[in-house]
Formats: structure tokens, sequence, C-alpha cells
């Protein structure tokens, strides 16, 4: 990985690209309610990949809890702090986002708009974590505002890596939540994914792959 934000592995190594993200102290999201265990709040409408995802954070004995919600509803529920959600004992308020984008009703897209949207979210790190490859999901993600775009990797070991890089890159680091991307940001974020896109070990022949 390396440390300007350049594309640091393909496909095998499971992301396109990873952003360090910058230090900020900046409080958001009633950053006074988050729990003293980092919370990861994982938006993905297949049951099976949040199975798998929950059970590579207990190989790699994550430091986080993770919550899951299906769709885009509960999703905005939860961040919005309603019904069942309004209680942070037990629904704590995320110190990250990750995001599918392929889910029914409101997409991943729908989501992340709404959470740049919302005063309250709109410096809640957001990291895409998605089967697709294609160039328009990522430059998409990265227009509304997402601060990363990972690839599901292949195997589970994999996924394992990709849980502590998470954590390393990305949990352990949300006390100050990042702030909500420029357009100049994301056209770097754009810029900086291309060459992978363009490479031999590029989306053109795996569009549709997942875990």
């Amino acid at each position: 990985m390396t440390g300007d934000g350049s594309p640091a592995e393909t496909r095998d190594g499971s992301y396109v690209r990873m952003k360090k993200p910058a230090k900020n102290n900046s409080r958001s999201l009633a950053a006074n309610s988050v729990s003293a265990t980092p919370t990861v709040l994982h938006i993905d409408d297949d049951p099976n990949d949040s199975e798998l995802f929950q059970a590579a954070a207990r190989r790699a004995r994550a430091c986080f809890s993770i919550h899951n919600v299906c769709d885009g509803d509960q999703a905005v529920a939860y961040l919005s702090g309603l019904g069942i959600y309004s209680n942070r004992s037990l629904y704590p308020v995320p110190a990250l986002v990750l995001l599918d984008l392929k889910m029914p009703r409101a997409t991943g897209f729908d989501v992340l708009k709404w959470i740049r949207q919302q005063p309250e979210s709109a410096r809640l790190p957001v990291v895409v974590l998605s089967g697709s490859e294609l160039k328009d999901d990522i430059q998409q993600a990265y227009a509304v505002g997402a601060d990363s775009y990972l690839v599901k990797p292949l195997g589970f070991n994999a996924l394992v890596d990709l849980v502590k890089t998470i954590e390393r890159l990305w949990v352990s680091r949300a006390g100050g939540h990042s702030m909500p991307r420029t357009a100049a940001q994301s056209r770097r974020g754009w810029d900086a994914a291309r060459p992978w896109l363009a490479s031999p070990d590029g989306p053109a022949a795996r569009a549709s792959s997942s875990w």
C-alpha cells in the first residue's frame, strides 16, 4: 500500500485504492454518543456477505463491534436514531460505515448521498465495500462522497487481511470523523484509481465477481 493514495494492490489484494483518512478533530453525528468500543455499521443486503465479514472480523480479532442493516431504509433509521435505533446503548453511533452499492430500492449511492447531505453525518467516514469493479461505479462513489472504495476479496484469508487494514486505517483513527470530500478530492481519488482500472488485472473480465 502506498502512502499517496495510489492503487496498492489489485483484485487479489482485495482493494482498488485505500486513501488514508486525514486527521480531523471536528465533532459530528453526536460524537459524544459513540461507545468506548468502536462500532462499524455494515450496510449490505446479502446476509451471507454480512456473516462472512463478521467471521473474518472474529478471525482478525478486530477490536470493534459490527452492526448490520440490510437496506437503505434501515441504514437511515440507524444513523438517525429512529425507532429501535434510538437506544444508543444497543445501537451506538458508528465510527465507520461500510457500504455495499447494489441493494434493492435505495442503492448504496442513494444512502451515501443522504449521509453527506445530513449535517450530523456529513463528516462520518464511509468506505464502499462492493463486489463491483466497474469504473463507472467507482467514479460515482467518489463523486458522491465515498472516502475509499474497496472491492470484496475472493478468499476468506484476503477478507481477514482486509478487516485488519480497515481497522488500522479507519476504525483506530476514527476519533475525529473525516471531513466530507470536496469535488477536487473526489477527482483525485478517481484519478488515483484509473491506472489500476486500465491495467491487465483491472475489472474488465471480472465485473460480476463477488465473494
